[in-house]
């Protein structure tokens, strides 16, 4: 076992590496108005940049963990890095959305590479309650990021204008790589030679496929994350464009909301020692529900508050951090010996779906806040339906 000091350290820089994710997408938003203002376009062209970085995002998932599998966790980490922090520093000199739109596709495959190989990591390292409790903690280090990031965003932004949010971003990949280069040793002991081959990838995608164990935690992790995705990409225009909410107001209730998650991760990290991942998942799919449907039930009653919107998703946020890491651990934990094939698998599912709810709430939104909300409790109510009709709370660790 690791010293304290060797598992903190273990923890936080996984903690920065899948933080790359969240920042991408989240300290930008209370610039996305004036991104469309200056940019000249609407706010689903805008919207797509957040969604066009999904599709990046889940593209590259099925590529760095085979490529890993084969060549290692590091030289693999620091080429995804090194194409992030290019594509991030050419988001801040673009002079059109299209532009803009194509470099989030290609920051967002960089951007994929650090959370797919901190996964992939923690699985070499750890298998089933033990890799959730360190998955769980790695989400609450994560969880601080966007936490702040809004926040830092919009004070960037008022001072230096959205251009300077991608150099703050790009800054962070930077450091990201450093601390990475000196705390983070190589941690595949086994390199698998035929990994990247088409049939051994197809072979090793489709076994992951088939198994019903996989299928379970990817379906409740993706419908989970994808009322996340929801709020991220529709509560900037909501809150800004409906409740004439400023910038930096819109970044503290951001914040706000992440705290939720933080407190989710914390509390997972215990309950999986104690209670096990699947009774945890399935409390935490619970208060999807009950949250989602506490916002649709809010706005019909002619609720349009800003805290009718922020404090139901307070507590979705603290259901996703019960769910999300937990059932990330449940499904790597069968397989071993392809952590990276399986962790490239999970992200490419979530994040694809991800994406087509983003658009989908995007343009919902010319209709009004209903979209969001309606989003948020459709997908809360079905991530809840996976999990007890499938009865985990009655099931074993795996």
């Amino acid at each position: 076992m690791p010293s304290r000091t060797h598992y903190a350290t273990l923890v936080a820089v996984l903690g920065l590496l899948t933080a790359t994710g969240p920042l991408s997408t989240d300290m930008y938003l209370p610039s996305l108005p004036a991104i469309t203002r200056d940019l000249a376009t609407t706010d689903a062209g805008t919207q797509l940049t957040l969604s066009v970085f999904l599709v990046g995002f889940a593209g590259g998932q099925l590529v760095y963990g085979p490529v890993s599998d084969r060549y290692g966790r590091r030289p693999v980490l620091f080429a995804a890095l090194g194409l992030f922090i290019a594509a991030t520093i050419g988001c801040m000199f673009t002079t059109g959305i299209e532009g803009l739109i194509a470099l989030r596709f290609v920051q967002a495959f960089g951007a994929c590479g650090p959370v797919v190989l901190a996964r992939a990591v923690a699985r070499d390292l750890h298998t089933g309650a033990e890799a959730g409790r360190l998955l769980s903690l790695m989400g609450s280090i994560m969880g601080f990021v966007p936490a702040i990031a809004p926040v830092l965003g919009a004070l960037i932004h008022v001072a230096f204008g959205w251009r300077a949010v991608f150099g703050a971003i790009a800054l962070f990949g930077m450091v990201v790589g450093v601390v990475s280069w000196a705390k983070l040793a190589e941690s595949l002991q086994r390199r698998d030679t035929g990994a990247l081959s088409i049939r051994a990838m197809c072979e090793t995608f489709g076994e992951l496929a088939r198994d019903r164990r996989f299928q379970r935690y990817v379906a409740t992790n993706s419908l989970t994350f994808a009322g996340l995705f929801a709020f991220i990409s529709g509560s900037s225009f909501v809150l800004q464009g409906t409740y004439d909410v400023s910038p930096r107001g819109f970044a503290y209730g951001f914040a706000f909301a992440v705290i939720g998650y933080i407190l989710g991760t914390l509390t997972a990290s215990r309950l999986a020692m104690t209670r096990g991942l699947n009774r945890t998942i399935y409390r935490g799919a619970s208060l999807l529900a009950l949250s989602g449907m506490a916002m649709v039930a809010a706005m019909g009653a002619g609720l349009f508050g800003f805290w009718d919107v922020l404090a139901p998703m307070v507590i979705y946020m603290f259901g996703v951090g019960l769910v999300a890491p937990l059932s990330l651990a449940g499904a790597l934990t069968p397989f071993p010996g392809h952590a990276g094939a399986a962790s490239s698998l999970f992200g490419f599912i979530q994040m694809t779906f991800a994406s087509l709810v983003g658009i989908a709430v995007g343009h919902g939104l010319a209709f009004g806040p209903f979209a969001l909300s309606g989003a948020i409790c459709l997908l809360g109510v079905a991530a809840f339906w996976v999990a007890r009709g499938s009865r985990w709370h009655e099931c074993t660790v795996p």
